[in-house]
Parts: structure tokens; sequence; C-alpha cells
């Protein structure tokens, strides 16, 4: 059985790792990070019972700036994995953490599997617009005519429209947050742990160093939240109609989130009606006899 903890007492300290921080001064991980750690705790969720798997990025080096159990995997495969622990492990919350360069370019078919079969884990996109902890080349998200340090003169490619695309896979939560609204990511993903599928959540933040185009001050500017205009995220095609909007404003919180569709789990007809969890069901086997078949 699982070990319990008093939980009544769990704070931001609960979380606290004693490696330091070394994104540069201004980037966009800070806030993600301290949202994270807001959102499990307001949830009375300890770090023995949550388990945060990250990509290669940026972002990754924030597998050991906290506690609890955490996974560091390959560069665009951070879903599998995740996906994976959860069917071992429904019972545990499961955030899988992402670039946009990993999630959109290598990792882009797990990406689409991921909202496709319905995994129940909730996915954090850290969308910066470029790769970088590799010195800030273009990333399928980069904007159109953009100068970065391996294509000067812009990326040839055409740019992903990333929410239309997502939403052309019918997920059933999409949310967008900025990585400078502290108290508003919090509450995103509080609502994206508790759902019951496949939580698809696009942060944007700043990359100071490479990012000279989608600044901190430029995104805290234009970001507004959907909620203050009493938007309906049952919604889908309102909802997919802000995402892609974002010429002038660009819109934050729960854009979209539907309730009613089994995820993976619930759709396995050898798990219906189980009571125990895989991981509960291992078990030490005698193999003797099914090894003399090898002798």
């Amino acid at each position: 059985m699982p070990i319990k903890l008093d939980t009544t007492g769990l704070s931001m300290s609960d979380y606290h790792s004693e490696n330091k921080c070394t994104w540069c001064d201004g980037c966009g991980d800070y806030g993600i990070w301290t949202a994270v750690k807001k959102a499990l705790v307001e949830l009375g969720i300890p770090p023995h019972e949550v388990l945060m798997c990250f990509d290669v990025g940026c972002h990754g080096n924030m597998s050991d700036k906290l506690t609890g159990y955490r996974f560091h995997g390959l560069h665009g495969r951070v879903i599998p994995f995740a996906a994976g622990a959860k069917m071992a492990n429904p019972k545990l919350p499961v955030l899988a953490f992402g670039g946009d360069g990993a999630s959109f370019s290598e990792g882009i078919g797990h990406l689409v599997h991921g909202i496709r079969s319905q995994y129940p884990i909730v996915f954090i996109l850290h969308n910066n617009g470029n790769y970088g902890l590799t010195t800030g080349q273009a990333s399928s998200l980069t904007p159109q005519g953009q100068a970065m340090n391996t294509s000067p003169n812009g990326m040839p490619e055409q740019t992903l429209n990333s929410m239309d695309f997502i939403f052309s896979l019918e997920p059933t939560f999409v949310a967008r947050g900025f990585s400078g609204d502290i108290k508003q990511l919090t509450g995103i993903l509080k609502e994206a742990i508790g759902h019951r599928g496949f939580a698809f959540v696009d942060v944007l933040q700043a990359c100071p160093t490479y990012n000279k185009f989608a600044t901190h001050t430029m995104l805290m500017d234009r970001v507004y939240k959907v909620e203050d205009e009493g938007h309906d995220a049952s919604d889908r095609e309102k909802a997919r109609k802000l995402a892609i909007d974002t010429g002038e404003r660009i819109s934050t919180g729960v854009l979209y989130r539907n309730e009613e569709i089994p995820n993976f789990i619930e759709r396995l007809v050898p798990r219906q009606n189980v009571k125990t969890t895989p991981v509960e069901e291992v078990k030490v086997q005698d193999v003797t006899k099914l090894m003399e078949e090898f002798i």
C-alpha cells in the first residue's frame, strides 16, 4: 500500500530542491516552475504522489529543481513514457512537460496520438518559439521572417499553426496560459490535473536570450483572460476561433473542456471492473517450467 502522509500542512517548501536554478534571468520557466508547485500544493498533492516527466530542453532542467518523482527523458519522447506510467498506475497524477521544438518536430507524432488516444495525463507545452537549450534555432512555431541563429534570413518552412492543429485532433481539454501570470496559470493547471483525459496546456513564455520578438512585455500587453469575457469552455468552435486568433490579442484560460469522453484506460475492455492497478498486480512468478522449453 502507498504511504499516506498528512498533507494538511503541505507547502511550497515541500517541493524545494537544493539545486540552483540555471535558467537565464527573465526566463519564463521560473513562472511555470512556480505555478506547477503552487497547483500541486493547493490540490494537496505531496511530492511522493505525483510523477513529473520532462523532455529535453531548457524546461527539462526543471527536473532537478524540485523534489518528487521525476523523469528526464529523450528529445520528443516524453508523452509515450508519461502515458505508460499512467497506464501502470492510473491513480497517480502524471504531468508531462515539453518544449515547442521537441513537441512539434521530433515528437509531433507522439503528441498526435497522445490526444487521439485520450491518455489521462497533463501535457504542459513550454512555448517560447525556439530551441533555447541549443542556442536559438528556429522551431516549427517560430513566426515567419524572424532571424534566428541558424536561419538569419528567417526559416524557409511554413510556421505551424499549433492551436489549429491541436483542435483538428478533437481534443477534450485545451488551455493557454502565460508564464507571467502565475495566479491564472496555477488555476489552469489545477483544472488540467482534474481533467478526465488528455489535457493540453500551452504556456506562452519569454526566452530573453534568443527570442527577441515575443518578449515578456509584449506578451503581457497582449494576453487577456477568456473568463473575464464570459467564454463558454464547452463551445468547441468558439474556443478554436479564440485560440487561433492571435493577431491583436492572445486568449488565455481554459479554452475548451469536454468531460463526457471516456479516456484510454476507461475504454480498455480487459480492465473493466478490475479494482486493482497494473502496478499493484506485479508479483514474483515462478518461470522454471517456461525456461525448460529453452534448455
